[in-house]
C-alpha cells in the first residue's frame, strides 16, 4: 500500500458555533480560533476551518488537541474525510447584486 495514497491522507474538518455574547465568551472564541491556526488548521469559511494530515493516525493526534483546547460553551464538530473525497469539493463564489448608482441628471463642473 502506498504511504501517501489519496486514501489514506486525510483532511480535518473542524466546525463550530460558540457563543459570543459576553466579553469572556469572545475571548474564548478569539482563542479557540487562535488555537486552530496554531495547530496548522486553515479557514475555509467563518466557522470552518481545515487541516491536512498524512494519516488516520495523524489526524486522530490533531482531533485530540483540538478536544483539548475546546471552550466549556457552545458546539464543535469535526468530520475527517480522505484526500480523494476533499479532492472532490466544489466551491462556489456568488456575486451579490449591488444596486445600480443614483444617477444625476446634471453634471456639475468646479472651477
Amino acid at each position: 500500500m502506498d504511504r501517501f495514497s489519496e486514501y489514506r491522507i486525510m483532511w480535518i474538518l473542524c466546525f463550530f458555533d460558540l457563543p459570543t455574547e459576553t466579553k469572556i465568551e469572545r475571548q474564548r472564541h478569539s482563542e479557540f480560533r487562535k488555537n486552530l491556526l496554531k495547530d496548522g488548521f486553515s479557514r475555509f469559511q467563518l466557522s470552518i476551518y481545515v487541516r491536512h494530515c498524512a494519516s488516520v493516525e495523524n489526524a486522530e493526534v490533531h482531533i485530540a488537541r483540538v478536544k483539548s483546547f475546546m471552550p466549556p460553551d457552545g458546539s464543535v464538530s469535526i468530520l475527517c474525510i480522505t484526500d480523494k473525497q476533499f479532492g472532490k469539493i466544489q466551491v462556489f463564489y456568488g456575486r451579490k447584486e449591488k444596486p445600480k448608482p443614483k444617477s444625476t441628471g446634471q453634471l456639475e463642473l468646479f472651477l
